[in-house]
């Protein structure tokens, strides 16, 4: 085994995290409308850095702007806000999950159906959208991206049900998976979750107009009232007359996924009634109670890593250091020329602060471990600085299992977790130690007992193999099949 990168494969210093989702906006009744949607973008940015787009409703013109890039490359300057009149927008940030990287997939994707025009964009991955693609092109259909999102355009337009909600509650009912939808009709502003909430959509209010985001930090941006989540399996209507609600598939329990709470979301949102920081406060004190390493300093892998070690360093009364720095400025492009530049990249993004760590017994800890390549590096540099001891503790359990419901993890033979056991994990990394928390560590820092296995309180399936909904468009042959369930490494 080892953690050095392929000789011909560019160095890229996020391609051992886990990519973001998707984040979505949307307003109805307010003169600045694509201002403010521009702005709950950019709180939503850490969702997705691959694509933004805004579509706005001005009378019964819809208006377009869709690009490549960050939200602060193209939705910053008057000119482009300028572009967007009207009283109602939706926005997008993307990460392709699904669908090449293109300007043709960015969202808000929009048509022209017999009743006006419909603006739609989602969060999250359809599990038959490829099976359903298939059948829509063999009946006619001529599609224009490779995203999910068009699946939902299509089966809208193709619905015989009179009137557009019904038509979008048609479209939907047809779709598996995960995904949290906004979409805008020349008179409505339209929200839907999926049957388990697995993505996270919430509803607030502005001056009397109504907001729908990803998370209520978007709606802090814009000096929001949060107002509620929107249920799973909710579809939400607001109009100038007011707001209704439809439950078309029937009540159910919420499982939302649990790594909005690990990961995605932004640690000052409010995720189910959670402070997303204060629960990733309480995995690393969970992490400290389970696997405590007898060491002179706490340093996170910053940023992710930095709520949890806090945590840690509570519960363990070991200082809790700024170890390692982070250089904020790096592009998501750079790639190195020779082997000998690729083995420094890892330094790009971090450096270790050697007045903290030279000499002392460190505990690194950070909240997953997907591939491991950049954790045998940050190991390395944490030794490098003069580090006698190095252990690391992971705020989440192992992560065994690909995801299918908007999260881009690495095919499941690239997961460190499925291929090697703990003590091999460790002599991966280069580690003294390693140790994760644990799944029922997980959900006790959740505030319950421990999982209920019967009855998931959340999706953890990139954890235990438990995937909540069908997953249509796997073949049957391939791994699924073959997983067992609630593997667990403690």
């Amino acid at each position: 085994m080892t953690g050095e990168t392929d000789m011909f494969e560019p160095f890229d210093p996020y391609a051992d995290r886990l990519r973001e989702e998707c984040g979505v906006f949307g307003v109805l009744g307010h003169e600045d409308a694509s201002a403010l949607t521009a702005l709950g973008l950019h709180a939503l940015q850490h969702r997705g850095q691959e694509a933004a787009g805004i579509v706005t409703l001005d009378k019964d013109q819809f208006r377009a702007e869709r690009h490549l890039g960050l939200v602060g490359d193209h939705f910053s300057n008057a000119d482009t806000i300028s572009r967007l009149p009207g009283m109602a927008a939706v926005g997008h940030v993307r990460y392709s999950t699904t669908g090449e990287p293109a300007l043709r997939n960015v969202q808000p994707l929009f048509a022209e159906l017999s009743g006006g025009g419909f603006a739609i964009c989602h969060n999250g991955n359809f599990t038959n959208a490829l099976t359903l693609r298939k059948q829509l092109i063999e009946d006619g259909a001529i599609c224009q991206s490779t995203s999910d999102s068009e699946v939902v355009l299509q089966l809208v337009a193709r619905s015989r049900e009179k009137k557009i909600v019904d038509r979008f509650i048609d479209a939907i009912r047809q779709m598996e998976g995960a995904y949290a939808l906004v979409a805008l009709t020349n008179k409505k502003l339209i929200g839907a979750r999926d049957p388990l909430g697995i993505r996270p959509l919430v509803l607030g209010d502005l001056n009397g107009a109504p907001i729908l985001a990803s998370e209520t930090c978007a709606l802090d941006i814009i000096g929001a009232t949060f107002i509620r989540e929107i249920e799973n399996g909710e579809v939400i209507v607001c109009t100038p007359s007011g707001i209704e609600s439809f439950f078309p598939f029937g009540r159910k329990p919420a499982r939302p996924c649990i790594f909005e709470y690990i990961y995605f979301a932004r640690p000052d949102s409010i995720v189910g009634g959670r402070s997303v920081y204060d629960v990733r406060r309480e995995m690393g004190r969970q992490l400290a109670r389970e696997s405590h390493a007898d060491s002179d300093v706490i340093v996170p892998v910053p940023d992710s890593g930095v709520p949890a070690a806090i945590g840690y360093s509570q519960e363990s009364g070991v200082p809790f250091e700024l170890g390692i720095i982070r250089n904020h400025y790096v592009g998501r492009t750079f790639i190195e020329p020779t082997q000998q530049i690729r083995t420094l990249g890892v330094k790009l993004k971090h450096s270790a602060n050697k007045a903290i760590i030279q000499g002392k017994r460190v505990t690194l800890i950070d909240d997953s471990l997907v591939r491991g390549t950049t954790s045998v590096k940050i190991v390395q540099m944490i030794r490098d600085a003069g580090a006698t001891e190095v252990h690391f503790r992971l705020a989440s359990p192992p992560i065994r299992f690909s995801d299918y419901y908007g999260i881009d993890t690495p095919v499941r033979e690239k997961l460190l977790a499925a291929k090697y056991s703990l003590e091999e994990m460790r002599t991966y990394i280069g580690a003294d130690s390693l140790a994760f928390v644990s799944v029922d560590g997980i959900y006790k820092a959740m505030g319950y007992d421990g999982r209920d296995n019967a009855n998931p309180q959340f999706t953890d399936h990139c954890f235990t193999g438990d995937y909540p909904t069908p997953l249509t468009d796997l073949s049957e042959d391939q791994e699924l099949a073959r997983i067992p369930r609630l593997v667990e490494v403690r």
